[in-house]
């Protein structure tokens, strides 16, 4: 199958994937540019950084590519709001928001004329959404990584939403092979999002250790976990996930990150540290299917990869 382009506004991507921003700065400039020179969707992960950063990022990755680049932040963030509108001053092309929802995000998307794109987990909130303004959906099952909304497959809930909803469908979690892409859109989709792939690429700002882990972790290690942002996680197993499934809480100090935080442990410095190549005290967030993936590729590799799969898939 010859994949379709995307369109989410009036930006067109070649082709139509969505690179996952994946915080804490494993999503930087460097990997969103290499996306968007492939013909995707480059998205920095916003979360954890300080407007300045988040600035230069986004000016570097102009630097890089001419293709489309957004950002991706945390909701449940208290500075959402500030790193939304630090980027959209920045003329960012798209703004994905998940680890929560905000009306007040779709009011600041209509002023600067910018596509803001939740992550949603139901019929009923895609549909809030488009109407609250959304330029598209992205529907994330359960077998994403990170923060989870629901216990349902993407497959399952990728039809319904279709239905619902008359905006782009980009579905996420579990697409790793240029066969997932195609399963996924037959099944309505107009693109998918896949940061676990990216994760392990050339590209990517994870520590040279971080994706040694990546490329260890089997099925049976990878684990929910508890987010202080109060929802579950998806993450490969280790001994910082151990103590958080065993109900001990390794707080940091706290830096009041977070609008609202069960104070299980700080999920800015855990991310931090496995991004940094700390494996054993980090939190190693990771999509389902992690096993899947055998070697460390550059980005214009994987999207070779993926779209020659994608062209032997009835």
């Amino acid at each position: 199958m010859k994949l379709p382009e995307l369109k989410i506004g009036e930006k067109i991507a070649k082709v139509p994937i969505i690179q996952g921003g994946m915080a804490i700065r494993l999503s930087t400039a460097r990997l969103a540019a290499a996306v968007a020179n492939a013909g995707g969707i480059g998205l920095i992960a916003a979360s954890g950084m300080s407007m300045d950063e988040l600035r230069h990022e986004i000016r570097l990755a102009r630097k890089l590519t001419s293709g489309v680049i957004g950002i991706n932040a945390m909701v449940a963030a208290r500075k959402f709001s500030d790193l939304v509108k630090t980027a959209i001053s920045e003329g960012i092309d798209l703004v994905v928001a998940g680890a929560g929802f905000s009306r007040d995000m779709f009011g600041l998307g209509k002023e600067s004329n910018t596509p803001i794109v939740p992550i949603v987990s139901s019929v009923k909130l895609a549909k809030i959404s488009e109407n609250l303004g959304a330029t598209a959906v992205i529907v994330e099952g359960k077998e994403a990584g990170g923060h989870l909304g629901t216990d349902q497959s993407v497959k399952s809930l990728i039809p319904g939403i279709r239905q619902a909803v008359n905006i782009p469908v980009i579905a996420a979690g579990g697409a790793m092979s240029g066969c997932d892409i195609v399963d996924l859109i037959k099944l309505g989709a107009d693109g998918v999002q896949m940061g676990t792939r990216f994760a392990a690429s050339e590209e990517s700002n994870a520590a040279p250790a971080l994706k040694e882990f990546y490329l260890k972790a089997r099925p049976e290690d990878v684990v929910v976990i508890q987010s202080p942002v109060g929802l579950p996680g998806r993450a490969v197993r280790n001994p910082f996930a151990e103590k958080i499934m065993n109900g001990i809480s390794p707080i940091d100090k706290c830096d009041a990150c977070l609008k609202k935080c069960k104070q299980n442990f700080c999920i800015i410095k855990a991310l931090i540290r496995a991004q940094q190549g700390d494996v054993e005290n980090g939190l190693v967030f990771t999509g389902e299917y992690i096993h899947k993936i055998e070697e460390i590729l550059s980005v214009k590799e994987i999207f070779a990869q993926l779209l020659k799969e994608a062209e032997v898939t009835n």
